[in-house]
């Protein structure tokens, strides 16, 4: 019987990024901002990383399609500590050895931690987590489609109903009398409701 995949918590995965050692972390952290595939991460090239739009291309694998990815400015530096003596980002070991090595870094992570939960988190976890939270922050399944390069709906309707979120009722509230307010507030994430006595009510989940 097929199994819905284990999300973990982010702080569960921040925990493994600051525990594995500086070129496991900088994949983890690549895997946790983009949802690529561990052979989709195998593949870049240093071409592929654009310093000044912030972006990372992505080579499609498994019939998937190409993607690109908007990353942080801590994933930059990241990849920017790690040495240039090839044309590939990783590629200086195969990836039977780096997740070998990637295990056993995280049941070290797991023990002193005393979290088992940690033992379940593969580098396709990383994926999981990605679309679920994408789709719970963005509600729009064609969204989280492009994200992770299915061709297919198919395979990506399975992150709409992953898990359910504890507070996922608990909102901010803005309010907004002028069209700036109100573009101030859709600019930090906040939806609008609906207007009472001329003033218009946003929303935003904690």
């Amino acid at each position: 019987m097929k199994e819905l995949p284990f999300i973990p918590l982010e702080k569960e995965i921040d925990a493994l990024v600051v525990g594995c050692s500086k070129k496991v972390s900088t994949v983890l952290q690549l895997l946790k901002e983009t949802g690529m595939r561990i052979g989709e991460a195998w593949q870049i090239c240093w071409i592929d990383v654009d310093q000044e739009r912030r972006t990372i291309k992505c080579r499609p694998e498994k019939g998937s399609n190409p993607r690109m990815f908007k990353v942080t400015d801590k994933l930059l530096a990241m990849l920017n500590a790690l040495p240039k003596d090839s044309e590939y980002v990783f590629r200086r070991t195969n990836v039977t050895s780096f997740r070998s090595n990637y295990q056993r870094q995280r049941n070290r992570v797991a023990k002193k931690l005393s979290n088992p939960r940690i033992l379940k988190i593969h580098f396709h976890t990383f994926r999981h987590w990605k679309a679920t939270m994408e789709y719970h922050k963005t509600k729009d399944i064609l969204h989280v489609k492009a994200l992770l390069g299915h061709k297919k709906i198919d395979s990506t309707l399975m992150y709409t109903q992953l898990i359910k979120f504890e507070n996922e009722d608990d909102f901010i509230c803005g309010i907004a009398k002028t069209v700036e307010e109100a573009k101030a507030l859709i600019e930090v994430g906040f939806e609008y409701v609906t207007e009472i006595d001329g003033v218009k009510l946003f929303r935003k989940r904690k």
